[in-house]
Formats: C-alpha cells, structure tokens, sequence
C-alpha cells in the first residue's frame, strides 16, 4: 500500500467513525427532546392541578367563612329570640300591674 492510499483508508475510517457518532448523537437527541416533551406536559398536569387546587382552597375559605357567619347569625337569632321573650314577659308583667 502506498503512502496516499493508507492517508486515504485513514481518511475513511475516520468519516465512518464521525458518521456513527453523529448517528449516536442524533440518537441521544431526539432521546432528550423526548424527555423535554414529557417535562413539559408533566409541567401542564402540575400546572393545571395547582390551579384546581388553588380554586378548591379558595371555596373552601368561602365555606368556612359562611359556616362561621352562619353559626354568630344563628346566635345573633338566639340572642334576640331570648330578648323578645324578657321584653314580652317585662309586657305581660306591666299588663297585670294596671
């Protein structure tokens, strides 16, 4: 073999050596930009979850606070029902007086 034609084998095999580590790398890309999809839309699930839970948490603020507000509307209620019978008997006590 002459000079030119083991510079040229070199040559060859050098370029078959690049081509399969480029095929190796496109491989290893597309793997990753798999990965990144998949990231993504586990983002999209997370992000939409968040938000459920996020309006969840806030519905369940505005039901405590109708159950506090109902439970002092019910002893608002107490309270007066009581002060309408003292006023009611106070009434039937003046009555039998005159």
């Amino acid at each position: 073999m002459s000079q030119s034609e083991k510079v040229l084998a070199t040559f060859q095999t050098r370029v078959r050596q690049m081509i399969l580590q480029f095929q190796e790398l496109k491989k290893e890309n597309k793997e990753l930009y798999d990965i990144i999809g998949q990231n993504e839309q586990q983002i999209k699930e997370l992000k939409a979850r968040l938000e459920q839970q996020e309006r969840d948490y806030e519905t369940l603020k505005m039901a405590k606070m109708m159950e506090i507000t109902s439970g002092d509307l019910q002893g608002a209620k107490d309270r007066l029902a009581k002060m309408i019978r003292s006023v009611n008997s106070c009434i039937a006590v003046l009555s039998d007086e005159k």
